[in-house]
Formats: structure tokens, sequence, C-alpha cells
């Protein structure tokens, strides 16, 4: 359940080619196209394009009936500017892999490459290629393709790269791995007026001022202990920028974030119910929408079961995560059909940047590992 020399020198040569042509959410296209490609070359038993948007699965099947094991892996990159210096550094400016998904894609590919020479023993296997993870749409649009039912697996896993822990060292736990997550925009309006006469408009700054302190009150954070409640502000605009008009619109965008969804659902109703009654109180209009939804993420115990037996057998040493993490991560919506769902994190190294940071570069030497483990996991359920 090794990749040979060739294969590690060929993965990573690709992790450097989609590290140069990122694309972000909702926007994967030639992404996907070079990932199928790759997966034309390998002779999967099936091959499903455009699945959710640009999602891309393959599924390599046994001789005999079993279990489906899907291994996911994420499409999208971010907009944010890469420093200067990488030799493959992003060609696409604004744009960069910087949460390591050309890596998890290059250690799916390094699955699927295993899995065309040695098919499981029972079942079969989905290397599923999700779009839009950053913005969490990608894996509801998935799972809403009429497609996906056909694909619809028993098991599901995935891992994440995370920077701060030893290199290759994993960290998998059961329970609560990554909180949900919302962003609340509310769009406030009155009438505008000359500065000169405010008092013949109707302004939303009484409005915003009292939304801030309040919307943020609802989430104070501390503890990721079961209750936890974060409300962070993230934009506030009031008008437009003059010193000749008495604004009549403004902005508060907040992001909410809680350890379950049932916890989400009762946050969002208390924050619409909030700002509903300060735009009333206040005679102003409101509008508010709804983004970057993402559903808490679970670890199933048996799955994470499955993982820590995989760990071992790939001498991969492992140990409990440090709790759930505030970040979310839309793998989540997966326990929605497959309630036996696992994510593990595998250590890029103490010294490596952070996710999302502009210094932030892959570790190659993860892809080895990344796929024995896979490959390990998939052993345990299909043989």
């Amino acid at each position: 359940m090794t990749l040979t020399a060739q294969d590690v020198i060929d993965l990573t040569r690709f992790r450097h080619d989609l590290h140069r042509h990122p694309e972000v959410s909702g926007h994967e296209a030639q992404t996907a196209l070079r990932v199928q490609a790759v997966l034309q070359g390998l002779g999967a038993d099936q091959i499903v394009t455009g699945l959710g948007g640009h999602g891309v699965a393959a599924v390599f099947s046994g001789d005999a009936p079993g279990p489906t094991v899907m291994i996911r892996a994420e499409l999208d990159a971010l907009p944010i500017l890469q420093n200067p210096g990488l030799p493959h550094r992003s060609l696409t400016d604004g744009v960069a892999h910087l949460c390591g998904h050309d890596g998890h894609m290059a250690i799916v590919l390094g699955v699927a490459r295993h899995l065309s020479r040695h098919r499981p023993a029972t079942g079969r296997v989905v290397v599923m290629f999700q779009p839009a993870e950053e913005d969490g749409s990608g894996a509801a649009l998935v799972l809403a393709d009429p497609r996906f039912a056909a694909l619809r697996p028993d098991w599901a896993f995935a891992l994440h790269n995370m920077p701060g822990l030893p290199l290759g060292r994993a960290q998998v736990s059961a329970g609560p791995m990554n909180c949900a997550s919302c962003g609340m925009r509310l769009r406030l309006t009155g009438r505008t007026a000359h500065a000169a006469t405010p008092d013949t408009g109707l302004s939303p700054q009484a409005a915003i001022i009292t939304l801030i302190p309040a919307l943020t009150a609802l989430g104070p954070g501390g503890a990721l202990a079961p209750g936890f409640r974060l409300v962070t502000l993230t934009h506030a605009r009031l008008g437009t920028p003059s010193f000749g008009i008495a604004p009549g619109e403004g902005e508060v965008w907040a992001t909410l974030r809680s350890l379950t969804d049932a916890d989400m659902i009762d946050l969002k109703a208390q924050a619409q119910d909030l700002a509903q009654a300060v735009a009333g109180a206040h005679g102003l209009g409101l509008d508010i929408s709804w983004h970057d939804d993402f559903a808490a993420c679970h670890n199933e115990p048996q799955a994470v079961g499955l993982i820590k037996a995989g760990l071992t057998v790939a001498a991969i040493p492992f140990g409990p995560t440090d709790g759930p993490m505030r970040p979310s991560e839309d793998f989540g919506r997966f326990a929605s059909i497959s309630t036996r769902s696992a994510m593990f994190l595998l250590g890029s190294g103490e010294d490596c940047a952070a996710l999302h940071d502009p210094a932030y570069d892959f570790p190659d030497a993860l892809i080895a590992p990344g796929v024995s483990a896979f490959l390990a996991i998939t052993a345990r359920v299909l043989g």
C-alpha cells in the first residue's frame, strides 16, 4: 500500500502544476479538467464530471459486492495574494492555494493511481474532488446533484493538513470536529438627505450603532464546550464616502458560529429577530441574506476507529485532536447521507506558515503518507 518513487515525483509535479493555476470557489473548471485528465489515464470504472458545478468523481470497483468508501479532496483555492519567491508560485494574481487543497488533490489522485493497479477486494472506492469548499456551498451542491445518488457512500473520509502539528503526525477524535458557521448580511434602508438638513432624511446610523454590540452579544465565544456560540462582526458600512450627504442606507456583515447545527438554527433565528426589531424600531427597511453556510462537522466513532486502524497500519504516529476547531469545513454535509464519516488532521510541520497565510505552501512530504493512510483505511473496509 505504498507509492513508487516515480509516483511521488509525478504527484509532486502535478501538485505544483495545480498550485500555479489556482481557481476560486465555483470557478474550478480548468482544475477539474486537469484532474479529469489524470483519472482518465488510470482506467477508472466510471468518471462523473460536473458534479455540483465542477466536481469530479471516479469509481474503482472490486470483484465482489461490498460497501462504498468515498475519499474526498477539494478543488478550490483562495482569493489571497501569495508571497513572491516560490518556484511554483501562483500565476494568477490574487488567487492561490493557501489552504493545501492542491496537496489534498495530489494525495487523492495517488489513491486513485494505486487503485488503478490494485482494485479493492470488494465493494468500490469513489475518489471525490469537490468544488467550492471554501465558501461552504460545494458539498451541498454535490449532494443535490441527482447523479450523486448512484455514488452514495457507506463510509466517507477526508483529511486536512494542519500547520503547527509535527510534520507527518496525525490527529483524530470522535465527536465534534468543526463548528457550523454562516455569514449574515444586513442591509438597512431609510432615506438620504443633504448633510445640512439630516433631519429631513432617515439614516440607519443609530440602528447600526445598536446592532453591532447587540449581535456580538448573542455569541460571546469562550470555550469550545456545549452551547458555544460566536458572532464576529466582519464588515460595516454607512452610506458612501461624502461630506455632503446624510446617508440613507448601510450594511452590517457578521459571521455566526456554533458547535452544533441545532445551535446554529437557534442563533440565526435570534440574530434575525434582533435585526428585525432594531430596524422596525428605527423605521428602516431591512433585507437579510445568508452566505457561506457551513454545517458542523462531526466524526462518527466507527469511522474514527477505522482511521486509527489505518494510521497504525501505515505507521503514521497519531493522537487525539486538541478539541473541536472553530474554523468550518463543509465535509460535514456528507454526514447527512453517510453517518459513518470522519476527517483526520495530518501535520504540516511546526514551522509551517498558517493556513490562508500568504507564505503558506503545502508540504510535498505529506503526499506519500497521506496516500498510505487512505489506502490502509479503505483496505480495513473493503479488503
